[in-house]
C-alpha cells in the first residue's frame, strides 16, 4: 500500500484516480511514498526515505525544494498546460482592465448607492473612466509555452497585433501559434514596439526582475503591463516610479506585495490565475496520472529535476537515479552483468547534473543486485519494479 500525501485541499477528482486497494490517500500520513500540493511551502521539510515523489498540482515550483529533493532521490513533478486556459481567460480580462478603468469605474458606481438621482450622476462621471480600445494595439508576449501561446492566439482573433519572444519555443508550440503572431528573437523588440506587455515564463534567479527600470525605459510612453506568472519577474519599485512618471500607464498582477498595493494605476488581483475549478480538477487529474506512473512504472513525464524518460518493459525494471558524470552507465550494466542478468532494453536520460536510467532486466533482480548498484559512488537512488 503507498501512503499518497495531500499538502492542500486537492480536487477529489484527482485523488480518486488512486486505485484505493493499492493507494491511502490522506492529509496525514506516517512516511508518504508521494506528496500531491499546491501552494504549501515545503523549504523547510524534512522528507523520510520512503518519499519517491512530490508533484505539484500547477506549473510553479517554487514553494517546494525542487534541487534538494534531485540530492534526495525525489522526482518533481508539475502539471504544465493543465490551468492554460484559467490563466489564459484572466489574462484576456486583464488586457481590458488595463485599457477600460473598469475596476474603478466599478468602485466609483458602488458608492453611489444611497445618494439622490444616482443614475444621472453616473452618465454625468463615466466620462472620467474612458479608456482605449485592444482593436489594433500591439501585445508583446515574453514565453510563448502553453499559456502565452493561448493568449497569443486569442489576442489575434481578438484584432490585436501579436508579437512573442520565447527563446525555448518548443517545435509543438510553435506549429500551434497563428501563423499572424510574429515571434522575435531579441527580447529588446518586445520592449520597444508592444503597447501591452504579458509575461509568462517560470521564474528562476536568471529570470528574476526580466522587467526592470533599464526595460521600462525601452518602451514607449504609456505601456500597459501585465504579470500573472510570478511576481518576483517585475520589479515592483520600478513598476510604481514608472507609473509615477506616466511611463507605464497600467499595471495588472496577479501578485501582492506591500509595493504595489494600493497604488494608483496598479490593479492588484491576489493569484486568481488558476482559480476556477476546471483547473483545479485539470491540475489534480495530471498530478496524480504522474505520480501513478512513476510509482507503479518509473516512468517520469514532466519533472522538473530529473530528465523525463519512459520504457516498456518485458521482465523487471530497474530504474536508477544517480549523478550525470562519466563512467556511472558501464558501472551500472557491469554490476547487473556481474549477477548473469541479461539487460533486454535500456533508456539513459539526463538533466542538468543529474541523471535517470532505466533498465529492461531478464532474470531474478534480486536485493543483492539492488545493493551493488546502490554501492557505487554517484549513486542516489535504485528501485526494482517487478
Amino acid at each position: 500500500m503507498y501512503n499518497i500525501q495531500t499538502l492542500n485541499k486537492i480536487s477529489a477528482i484527482g485523488t480518486d484516480i488512486f486505485d484505493k486497494s493499492k493507494y491511502a490517500v490522506s492529509d496525514s500520513p506516517e512516511n508518504p511514498d508521494a506528496i500531491m500540493v499546491r501552494s504549501a511551502k515545503m523549504h523547510d521539510m524534512q522528507f523520510g526515505e520512503n518519499l519517491l515523489a512530490i508533484a505539484r498540482a500547477g506549473a510553479g515550483v517554487n514553494n517546494i525544494p525542487v534541487e534538494r529533493c534531485a540530492e534526495e532521490g525525489i522526482c518533481v513533478f508539475n502539471t504544465p498546460g493543465a490551468n492554460s486556459n484559467a490563466v489564459k481567460e484572466l489574462a484576456i480580462c486583464a488586457l481590458l482592465l488595463a485599457s477600460r478603468k473598469i475596476t474603478e469605474a466599478a468602485a466609483w458606481a458602488a458608492s453611489l448607492k444611497g445618494t439622490p438621482d444616482a443614475p444621472k450622476t453616473v452618465e454625468g462621471g463615466k466620462s472620467k473612466f474612458a479608456g482605449p480600445e485592444i482593436l489594433g494595439k500591439t501585445l508583446g508576449i515574453i514565453g510563448l509555452g502553453a499559456i502565452g501561446g493561448k493568449i497569443a492566439n486569442t489576442a489575434v482573433a481578438l484584432g490585436m497585433n501579436v508579437i512573442g519572444y520565447d527563446p525555448y519555443l518548443s517545435v509543438n508550440a510553435a506549429v500551434q501559434l497563428d501563423s499572424s503572431v510574429k515571434v522575435v528573437t531579441d527580447i529588446n523588440d518586445i520592449y520597444k514596439n508592444s503597447d501591452y506587455i504579458t509575461i509568462h515564463m517560470p521564474y528562476t534567479p536568471q529570470t528574476k526582475n526580466t522587467i526592470d527600470a533599464e526595460q521600462i525605459a525601452m518602451m514607449k510612453d504609456g505601456v500597459r503591463l501585465i504579470n500573472l506568472a510570478r511576481g518576483e519577474l517585475i520589479n515592483s519599485e520600478a513598476v510604481v516610479k514608472a507609473i509615477a512618471d506616466g511611463k507605464v500607464a497600467k499595471y495588472v498582477t496577479d501578485f501582492a506585495d506591500d509595493v504595489v498595493l494600493g497604488v494608483e494605476n496598479i490593479i492588484v488581483l491576489p493569484h486568481l490565475g488558476a482559480s476556477t475549478p476546471e483547473s483545479e480538477d485539470n491540475c489534480a487529474v495530471m498530478a496524480a496520472n504522474e505520480l501513478i506512473d512513476y510509482i507503479e512504472n518509473g516512468n517520469i513525464r514532466n519533472s522538473v529535476n530529473l530528465p523525463n524518460a519512459s520504457m516498456n518493459a518485458t521482465g523487471t525494471k530497474v530504474c536508477v537515479i544517480h549523478k550525470n558524470v562519466p563512467s556511472l552507465i558501464s558501472a551500472i550494466t557491469k554490476a547487473v552483468g556481474d549477477e548473469g542478468l541479461n539487460i533486454e532494453n535500456m533508456v539513459n536520460a539526463s538533466k542538468k547534473d543529474f541523471a535517470y536510467t532505466m533498465m529492461d532486466v531478464i532474470g531474478d533482480v534480486t536485493d543483492a543486485v539492488a545493493n551493488d548498484i546502490k554501492a557505487i559512488d554517484g549513486i542516489i537512488r535504485v528501485r526494482v519494479i517487478k
